[in-house]
């Protein structure tokens, strides 16, 4: 699909924007304070494919933490911050890859300018992080309630603040727990500005149901070619976040490495525990490069079709499988063999 053309931007050494690939984001949720605890979770979210990770800055002490965290991470580190001028100017001192902040609720002029000018000189870029929950109140008014337009406006309020002091590395988010707003107002934005769009459902639930808003959001954005950079906001272990959006990303090809996984619903034609296997399978598979589809099929009915689209595959029997390998089949092997059988032609590929 053709990606709606924004700037390019970089933010350490990831790009974002223009023609560079669409990147996951995710946040910690450790104490940022705890520089130990932080790097860990940093280095665990960039061993499952997290491109950019972005850290909460309450304080004075977690903006001093950062000079730590950013020496011992790889990733591109955002500083989280608002109201607080002062916590920017430290964040940019301690070595952070980007600033999240809303311009508009930092203070005065002369304060905004302040960041601005520290941020240009490290090549810093700015996210401007608009939310559903903290609209301003005089557009509150105008509107009489939340809306897409409501949080358009917002956006290019702030846009306007950051332009008028000469700064322009800018990447916008507007974030909902409303999906269809959501989608409404970046696509809304999408013809107004050309800076990077940072795509997300806020506040989007647990696993379950904060995966499925996700992907509704963000992946009928992704289909138009709205979006640059995306984060998965998940009540839970950040990794699924990360999870979730390459995921997202494999789907509509912006991922080519990687495992794609297919595998059958299961029906009463089944006699083998497919579900077991299946979820085993891709467990095992998940943190695989190999750019290979593999298909976990019940029966014969489907089986053979799906493994013969895929590089490698099995169809279950009863008490038995067949694996199959470029739709040809290779071995049949006992139930109890078949997941491990499957593993050891996949890992000889």
């Amino acid at each position: 699909m053709q990606r709606v053309e924004t700037r390019k931007i970089k933010v350490g050494n990831v790009y974002v924007g223009g023609d560079s690939r669409v990147t996951v984001q995710s946040m910690t949720n450790t104490d940022t304070r705890n520089a130990k605890e932080t790097i860990a979770q940093i280095k665990k979210l960039e061993s499952y494919g997290c491109d950019i990770v972005r850290c909460a800055v309450p304080d004075l002490e977690a903006a001093a933490a950062l000079n730590e965290i950013t020496k011992n991470v790889t990733l591109p580190v955002v500083a989280d911050i608002h109201f607080d001028y002062r916590l920017a100017l430290e964040a940019i001192k301690n070595g952070v890859s980007a600033l999240r902040i809303n311009p508009g609720n930092i203070g005065s002029k002369d304060r905004i300018e302040l960041v601005a000018k520290s941020a240009k000189a490290k090549n810093i870029p700015i996210r401007i992080g608009v939310n559903s929950g903290s609209l301003e109140k005089d557009i509150l008014s105008k509107y009489k309630k939340v809306c897409s337009e409501a949080l358009v406006e917002s956006a290019l309020r702030h846009v306007k603040i950051l332009e008028d002091v000469d700064f322009n590395d800018i990447v916008i988010s507007i974030k909902s727990s409303n999906v269809q707003m959501m989608i409404d107002s970046y696509r809304l934005i999408s013809k107004k500005v050309n800076y990077p769009l940072h795509l997300g459902v806020t506040e989007a639930g647990t696993i379950w149901r904060g995966t499925i808003k996700s992907s509704i959001g963000i992946g009928a954005l992704l289909s138009e070619g709205i979006g640059d950079t995306i984060r998965v906001s998940l009540t839970g272990d950040p990794v699924e976040e990360v999870k979730v959006g390459k995921e997202i990303l494999k789907t509509f090809g912006y991922i080519k490495n990687g495992v794609e996984f297919v595998s059958c619903p299961t029906c009463g034609r089944t006699s083998i525990d497919l579900i077991k296997i299946a979820n085993e399978v891709e467990k095992r598979l998940e943190n695989s490069n190999k750019n290979i589809k593999v298909a976990v099929m019940g029966c014969v009915v489907n089986g053979p079709g799906e493994a013969r689209e895929a590089d490698i595959g099995i169809a279950g029997g009863k008490g038995e499988g067949l694996i199959f390998k470029k739709g040809e089949i290779i071995k049949k092997v006992k139930e109890e063999d078949l997941l491990e059988e499957l593993i050891k032609e996949i890992s000889n590929m």
